[in-house]
C-alpha cells in the first residue's frame, strides 16, 4: 500500500482560511441577534464617520471645504464602505441586555463573562487602534491629493498628483481591510470568548488526578485496600 506523502513540517494548509470562516461566521450570528438598540447606533455611527471622513475631504459637497481635484469615482465605494464597517465598530460598544446567540455560549444565565464587549484587555485595545487606523487612513486615501499640506511639503504638487494621488486606491482598500477585520474581531467577540491558557492550566493542574502521568508524588493506596503480599 503506498505511503502517503509527508507535508512539509511547519505548514498547515487550509487551517487559516478555516480559522477566517470560523469568524466570519461568528460575527454574521453576532449580526442576526442585534437587538434595535444596536442597529441605531450603527446608523449613527455610520452616518457620523461618513460626516466626519466626507465633509473635510469635500467628497460630500458642503460650503465649507472645498478641493483643487476632483472627487474620483472610487472615493463614494470607499467612503460607504468606511462608513458602513466603522458604524459596526461603533456598535459593538454599546452595552445591550445578553442576546441569544450570547446566551447560547453562556449556558443562558444572561450573565456577561469578562472579555466580552467593553472590556479593555490587549486584544480589545488592538481592535481598536485597527479600527482607529484605518479611519485615518479612508481620510488621506479618498481626500484630495494637493490638498494635504504634508504630502506637499514632501512631494511638492507635482509629485503630489503623480506619486502619491495612484497610491490613495491602494491606502483606501487597506484602510477598508484594517476596518473589516476591526468589525469582525468586535462581532466575534460576542459570541466566543477565547479561554484563557493561565486559567485552563491552572485548572487542568488542580484537577489532574494523584499518581497520573507527570505527577511528582506517588498515589497513595486507597483507605482499606490492602496492599498485595498481605
Amino acid at each position: 500500500m503506498p505511503s502517503a506523502v509527508p507535508r512539509p513540517p511547519g505548514r498547515a494548509p487550509g487551517r487559516a482560511a478555516a480559522a477566517v470562516r470560523g469568524s466570519l461566521r461568528s460575527a454574521a450570528t453576532a449580526l442576526r441577534a442585534w437587538p434595535a438598540a444596536r442597529w441605531l447606533a450603527a446608523a449613527g455611527g455610520a452616518l457620523l464617520t461618513a460626516a466626519v471622513v466626507g465633509f473635510p475631504t469635500a467628497v460630500i459637497p458642503s460650503p465649507l471645504f472645498g478641493r483643487e481635484v476632483p472627487v474620483q469615482w472610487w472615493n463614494y465605494p470607499a467612503l460607504v464602505a468606511t462608513a458602513v464597517l466603522g458604524g459596526i465598530v461603533i456598535a459593538t460598544y454599546v452595552r445591550t441586555p445578553y442576546t441569544g446567540a450570547e446566551a447560547r455560549f453562556d449556558g443562558g444565565n444572561g450573565e456577561r463573562r469578562e472579555g466580552r464587549d467593553g472590556d479593555d484587555d490587549g486584544d480589545d485595545r488592538g481592535t481598536s487602534r485597527l479600527g482607529a487606523v484605518g479611519g485615518v487612513l479612508s481620510f488621506f486615501a479618498v481626500g484630495c491629493p494637493v490638498c494635504n499640506k504634508v504630502v506637499l511639503v514632501l512631494l511638492g504638487t507635482s509629485g503630489a498628483m503623480t506619486v502619491w494621488a495612484p497610491v490613495q486606491p491602494v491606502i483606501a482598500v487597506a484602510s477598508v481591510l484594517f476596518m473589516g477585520v476591526a468589525a469582525v474581531r468586535r462581532l466575534s467577540g460576542e459570541v466566543a470568548c477565547p479561554v484563557r491558557p493561565t486559567v485552563a492550566a491552572g485548572t487542568a493542574s488542580t484537577a489532574a488526578p494523584a499518581g497520573a502521568r507527570g505527577s511528582t508524588e506517588p498515589a497513595e493506596p486507597a483507605v482499606g485496600v490492602s496492599a498485595p503480599g498481605n
